[in-house]
Parts: C-alpha cells; structure tokens; sequence
C-alpha cells in the first residue's frame, strides 16, 4: 500500500482553556490536492502550523512523508513548501531577488540558484516584471510570488493556507491552474480554503471542518450527492412567511426544509417536481414565493446542511487577508509551541492564526503533547 504524503491521527491542540483542534484525523495520497474547507476560528491554519512545524500539538500524531513533525522537524522542513496567509516577500526586494535570496536561504546548490528564480518567474509569469521592487506589484502578481517563494527548493509537499484570499477573479483562476500544474508534475498540496468554489475546483477531498473538528472527509462529488443533485430555493419576502412555509412542507416530503432567513431550501433528486409538488402546497396554504431557482447543489449546500451555517461570503475583490502565518519555504528553522520562532519568515504574524476567535486564549498556559 502506498504510503501517504501526510498523515494525521488524533490530532489536537489547545491553548489554555480554548480547544483549537479536537483529534483531527486524516491522510493526504501522493500527487494530489487535499483540501482544509471551514470558516475562520475552523481550526484550518492551526493544523497546517503543526504541520509545517510552526506550532507543536498538544497530542496525537502527524506525518509528511513518512517524518514525525514533532521528532524531526529538520527533516519535514527539508521537504514542504509553505505560503501562508501574509506575504513574506521583501516588498523592497525585486521579485528575482526575493526568490535567489530564498534560494540561499533554503541552501539551494548555488549554481543552482539563479537558474531556479528564472524557472519560476517564467512558470508565474512574473518574467516581466522580474526586476521591479515588489511594492509595484498588484495583488495577484505578489500572491504568485509568495507561492513561488515557496517552490524554489523544489518540495514533494506544499502548503497553502487560504491561496486566493482577497484576489479579484481572474488572478484567482490564475493562481488554481497553477496549482494544477503543479499536481500533474507530481507535487502533494494540502490547501485550506472558507470558499466553497475553490475546494470544489481544486481538491480531490475535501475535509470539512467546524470549530476544531473534522465533521466529514469525502470527495466534492460524494459530498454533494449526499444532498441530491438539485436544490430548490423559494424566497418568501418575510421572514415570518419563511417560517410559516417551512412549518407547513415539513413531514409533507422526505426532503426537509432549511430555513436561512427569508429563503428556504430543499436538496432533491429530481428538483424540478419537487418544485412543483411544493408550490402546489403553499399555494394551497395562501404562500406564494417572491422568487423561486431550481440549481444543482453545491458544497456551499453541503456545509449548511452539516453545521448550520455557511463558511464564508463569496471572496471579495481586494479583501485584506485574514490572520494567518507567514508564507515561507520548507527550510525555516521554527520549531516553537507557540508563535514564530527565531527562523520565521518575513511577514509572519505572531502566535497562532487558528484563528481569530482563539487568539484572546494564546496568553493562556499551553498544554504540551
């Protein structure tokens, strides 16, 4: 049997009081995209923190590799790439210069160096602005730097927590086909994403995870059939009317109705009689909707269906990032419980990124594994 390119078994963490992880279990094949789907405060960066060594678990066990991140983090950082939320690149620094320097820092052979920052300037398409300081950069451009930052030492493993955070559409389908070519030659990645459409478009698994804890581990496909293959969605105008209805479908089919303000929604197999055998019934009640939309069902669906709530709004043109660490490449010598160590990379934020709604614990004593 293969062996996983990552292996994660009961993993936990705590700080203090706040449980951040709660024995997260999971295990990423070679050669393919894995993905890390939850809102903020989900436990999604602290995981990859504890992966790339940034932070050491309170228990369990995790793997990259076949090497134990806890007992030979030398050895993990050999052979992961990171990017995480923030920039870590120079802004002062060309784009060339930012990737020899990461070059040297991650001890590339030196004849080797230059040739890589040219590769990975040709495969971002950055060739043409190689020699501008990155300050003049748009979002998108420093985005593809950071992830090719991460790729100069070449890893098996990368990393990336929250890739497309605050890119505008196109620099986001950009920075996807990237990641797929990637995958095709070979290379493992563990992305952590709130936004439905980039696990769904990326990832060969998903992991959906809710304050701390793995709800469900499938593929986009399998998740989304759980519910049906189409939603039908009725808007009622009033909030009060939305209750009204939904009190009524209820117990009149095997499909429940979910309720998020004025809307309800209902996954079937066939959506397109199952709208119609349902206004049949609300007109019969004096329930008319204001609109009505029979789509296919989406991982967006699925995540309300598990938890109750949605992850995240659809991403913003030039949102600011949410907190998270710094993007780095495997070599940085951070091998802390808490917090970026000596090594951290440029633009690292300080302690834990699991998460904003766990911060105000990171004070608090830590446990140790």
């Amino acid at each position: 049997m293969e062996q996983p390119a990552i292996s994660v078994v009961g993993l936990s963490k705590r700080f203090g009081p706040v449980v951040a992880l709660d024995r997260v279990d999971f295990e990423v094949p070679p050669g393919s995209v894995f993905g890390l789907l939850g809102p903020n405060g989900a436990g999604k960066s602290t995981t990859i923190r504890i992966l790339t060594t940034i932070l050491r678990p309170s228990g369990g066990h995790a793997e990259v590799l076949g090497r134990d991140v806890v007992r030979e983090p030398q050895a993990v950082r050999r052979l992961i790439g990171l990017a995480g939320q923030y920039a870590a690149v120079d802004q002062n620094l060309t784009g060339r210069e930012n990737l020899r320097l990461i070059g040297k820092l991650t001890h590339l052979h030196r004849p080797r160096i230059r040739p890589r920052a040219g590769e990975l300037l040709d495969r971002f398409d950055l060739a043409g602005a190689a020699d501008r300081p990155v300050r003049t950069y748009s979002g998108g451009m420093r985005r593809r730097l950071d992830v090719a930052a991460a790729l100069v030492p070449d890893p098996p493993v990368l990393f990336l927590d929250e890739p497309t955070t605050g890119l505008d559409p196109q620099s986001r389908n950009a920075l996807w086909e990237l990641i797929r070519e990637l995958v095709r030659d070979g290379t493992t990645v563990l992305l952590t994403t709130q936004y439905l459409e980039e696990a769904d478009r990326l990832a060969e698994r998903v992991a959906v995870v809710d304050e701390g804890r793995i709800i469900v581990d499938d593929t986009p496909a399998a998740l989304k059939a759980r519910l049906g293959n189409t939603v039908v969605e009725l808007d009622m105008a009033a909030e009060a009317r939305a209750v009204q209805a939904a009190s009524v479908l209820t117990g009149r089919f095997p499909e429940v109705p979910e309720r998020e303000g004025t809307r309800l929604r209902m996954a079937s197999r066939d959506g397109s009689a199952l709208l119609l055998d349902v206004l049949h019934v609300l007109d019969a009640n004096g329930l008319v909707p204001r609109s009505v939309a029979v789509r296919e069902s989406s991982l967006d669906d699925v995540f309300l269906a598990l938890t109750g709530h949605r992850t995240a709004a659809a991403p913003a043109t030039g949102a600011a990032p949410t907190s998270g660490a710094g993007p780095t490449s495997a070599a940085g010598p951070q091998d802390t419980s808490g917090g970026t160590g000596p090594g951290a990379s440029p633009g690292s934020a300080p302690g834990t990124s699991a998460d904003s709604a766990r911060q105000t614990a990171r004070s608090a004593p830590e446990d140790t594994p």
